[in-house]
């Protein structure tokens, strides 16, 4: 067990560092930008005096470095600071996204993950015929094609016939089921978009596996042929299908940013986009810092648990 929680630790160690890299490029991005973020928020007509005194109030006049330590620190404390389009604090912006964002990310999860393990098991199962070539088929041809591609096709065909909307429209009144109704649109696209790379990870995990000595066993003692899927290829073949499915959820809540605008979600995605246009760049900087959290995290406990999955992997000895 103290194997366990020495690589657990490292990871966090690892995963800390590679944050505070991130926080480092996040916050020089916005410093490279060329332009005078104070006049171009105050506009050309604005004089001298009101400029420099905006510079002071957004703390501009302060060195780049202690600029950045005081970014981190209070978002380390959950203050991003105020968003300079409406002069609001940033942390209740994101409040009210980052729900829409999660609630869109689960629901593409709870479709694609067991889709694509499904798909996975049946064309390894039945490797070689009509279903797994058309399965690939399919894989290879969404996974070929743009978010935004994708969800405008699906726009052509579910939302013109009137079946489902083409603006999830979600607000803190709407019901679960309405909330679903709205959003299966771009949870469909996600779901399109991601099935691919689970699907054909579980398919080579579990092919890899079935020319194994004890699967062969176990079908010359007589098993079904699911049976020796679920019961001794699945186990083993776990630590690559975790990892694929925790890199395909960090992209769900990621790469939602095309999705969203296409169908005009309220997430983080329509956040970041607005606040670019405007040129709010705390709520950008704080937005693109959450992202990057988010996909460390899960990357992390995809680690984790590939290696938990795998005995082999926690004594390497």
């Amino acid at each position: 067990m103290s194997d366990i929680w020495i690589m657990i630790a490292k990871r966090l160690a690892l995963g800390a560092l590679t944050l505070l890299v991130i926080s480092v490029i996040i916050f020089s991005a916005t410093e490279l930008l060329p332009g005078d973020l104070a006049q171009a928020v105050l506009g050309q007509s604005a004089t001298p005096e009101t400029v420099a005194a905006f510079r002071r109030e957004l703390g501009l006049d302060l060195p780049a470095y202690q600029r950045y330590v005081n970014w981190l620190f209070g978002a380390l404390q959950g203050d991003f600071g105020t968003s300079l389009a409406n002069k609001r604090p940033i942390a209740d912006l994101i409040s009210l996204r980052l729900g829409n964002t999660l609630f869109l990310a689960v629901y593409a999860a709870f479709i694609a993950v067991p889709l694509s393990l499904t798909l996975g098991i049946l064309a390894a199962l039945f490797r070689n015929t009509v279903f797994d070539r058309a399965a690939n088929a399919m894989a290879l041809t969404s996974i070929s094609f743009p978010e935004f591609f994708v969800a405008y096709i699906l726009i052509f065909f579910l939302a013109q016939s009137g079946l489902f909307p083409s603006m999830a429209r979600v607000d803190p009144s709407t019901g679960f089921t309405e909330a679903l109704y709205h959003t299966f649109l771009p949870a469909l696209t996600l779901t399109l978009v991601v099935t691919a790379h689970m699907m054909r990870m579980t398919r080579a995990a579990i092919i890899n596996l079935l020319a194994s000595p004890y699967i062969e066993m176990a079908r010359l003692k007589g098993m079904k042929p699911m049976r020796v899927i679920w019961r001794h290829a699945v186990p083993n073949a776990l630590a690559p299908i975790i990892t694929v499915v925790a890199l395909n959820l960090a992209y769900l809540i990621t790469g939602v940013v095309v999705v969203e605008v296409v169908f005009v979600y309220p997430g983080l995605g329509q956040l970041m986009v607005d606040s670019v246009s405007k040129r709010d760049f705390p709520v950008v900087q704080a937005v693109a810092l959450i992202f990057a959290a988010a996909y460390v995290l899960l990357n992390l406990l995809a680690d984790v648990l590939s290696t938990l999955s795998n005995p082999r992997l926690v004594h390497r000895k």
